[in-house]
């Protein structure tokens, strides 16, 4: 009997299960996917172009909060668990919610869900959101770009728009953002790469994206969102950890896993973190993961104007994942403020509106400060108006997009930037040559189109 499907997500690993687990698969129908975490999702449609031909009406997209509505209503006999960034416990939570309902829980593993590159693949992940994925995966490919190897990127998905047109993306330009009208989430991670010369591929349909991108790299590197597994089978595995939140390695999913699989691990942001806090994370990766090669490293940070920071009041604007879902207070923008000697940093929650006003009260540990929120022209609005109402001399802007660009900002403002390096040894370099000299001995690649999943366990 065909079963019925559940996916609980948030718009990117529940598409990429659907599309190389349930896609095609006669055994299973997805009736419905949830949305979680990411505004203006539910409501939609994934749609039937990418959906395939048992489904000519797509899949709709419910919230999360009807889950047990929508186990009774759509007689759902499985429910699939496939977004990430959450607590153990939050999993657990949601599993007694499903089998209190009377349907089954599912995590789907690797073998179900990773797709097999023809050419080597190094993926960067990390135990938590914020802990310096991103600075990590341009490290990586600065490194391997000085050996001469061609590396292309390949972005966890981000995809909130028309999900059909962003099957497939290729970032090569910065004129690219603009024909894609990516949002500001997506800016903060593809602006950076792309500055350095990078070309970056994401979308919604991985294996379409990895048939691309492998014809056009010595290597891909795949660049993880939140604390994601990869989607590809990895050849090397670095995974990222924050020593601020050292024991977070060991309590959210999947970054437990992703820390248990890493092969070399990167303790990152060693320069703010205090001595016990590194111990505390040495500690926890060494009982998850003795045979992981370790790596600490700093991110330390760059603006440019830091002087005029200094007595200003300034409103601080942090990256939107990181100060939400990712459980910091704050990030590099507010690091800057105090370095650069601030004389006031401006509380924006009592101005914000919209939107923002709604993304503190769901995130209510957000500190003083103002994620960058963007997912849709009107969410940039209200960004817009929630600084212009915060009375500040000046904004301190601790994402990496343009943000001045792309908002119109009514206040001058100054930028910070960050970067990985390593400190003491082994190096980034050093993990990346052991495996370098491994790839060099090892057989030839599968052919295109093999694949690491099994068929599905009935």
């Amino acid at each position: 009997m065909t079963e019925h499907v559940l996916i609980l997500g948030a718009a990117g690993r529940d598409f990429h299960n659907f599309n190389v687990h349930f896609r095609g698969n006669p055994e299973y129908r997805v009736v419905a996917f949830t949305a979680a975490q990411i505004p203006n999702i539910a409501g939609r449609r994934y749609p039937a172009e990418l959906a395939g031909p048992g489904y000519p009406e797509g899949i709709p997209i419910e919230p999360e909060e009807r889950l047990e509505g929508l186990i009774r209503d759509l007689h759902a006999d499985v429910v699939v668990f496939s977004y990430s960034d959450v607590s153990h416990e939050h999993v657990m939570h949601l599993a007694s919610r499903t089998l209190a309902a009377g349907a089954d829980f599912l995590l789907l593993g690797p073998r179900h869900t990773m797709l097999q590159a023809i050419v080597p693949v190094v993926a960067v992940c990390a135990a938590r959101t914020g802990a310096g994925k991103s600075q990590t995966t341009r490290r990586v490919a600065a490194i391997l770009d000085g050996l001469g190897i061609h590396a292309v990127v390949v972005r966890h998905p981000m995809p909130y728009g028309d999900l059909a047109r962003q099957a497939v993306q290729r970032f090569a330009g910065f004129e690219d953002l603009d024909r894609h009208r990516v949002t500001i989430e997506e800016r903060e991670e593809y602006e950076p790469l792309l500055r350095a010369g990078r070309v970056v591929y994401a979308g919604v349909d991985y294996e379409r994206i990895l048939r691309e991108a492998e014809r056009e790299a010595d290597i891909v590197l795949w660049d993880g969102g939140n604390n994601d597994l990869p989607f590809f089978v990895p050849n090397l595995l670095i995974a990222v950890v924050d020593p601020h939140r050292a024991d977070h390695a060991a309590h959210y999913h999947p970054g437990e896993a992703v820390v248990r699989m890493a092969d070399a691990i990167v303790i990152n942001k060693v320069d703010t973190a205090s001595l016990a806090e590194i111990a505390t994370a040495r500690r926890v990766v060494g009982e998850l993961n003795p045979d992981a090669s370790i790596v600490e490293a700093a991110s330390p940070i760059f603006v440019q104007g830091g002087a005029e920071i200094h007595r200003k009041r300034v409103l601080v604007v942090e990256d939107g994942p990181t100060v939400t879902h990712g459980g910091m207070p704050y990030g590099a923008g507010w690091v800057a403020a105090k370095r650069y000697g601030a004389g006031e940093i401006v509380d924006p929650r009592p101005y914000a509106v919209g939107s923002i006003r709604d993304t503190y009260a769901a995130y209510p540990a957000t500190g003083p400060v103002l994620p960058a929120m963007g997912y849709g022209e009107e969410q940039v609005r209200e960004l817009a108006e929630t600084i212009r109402r915060t009375p500040a001399d000046l904004v301190v802007i601790g994402t990496p997009v343009d943000l001045a660009r792309i908002v119109g900002l009514d206040k001058p403002s100054v930028r910070v930037r960050y970067e990985l390096q390593e400190l003491g040894e082994p190096t980034l370099s050093d993990v990346l040559q052991r495996f370098l000299d491994t790839i060099a001995e090892a057989p030839p690649a599968p052919r295109a189109g093999d694949a690491l999943m099994e068929q599905p366990v009935t």
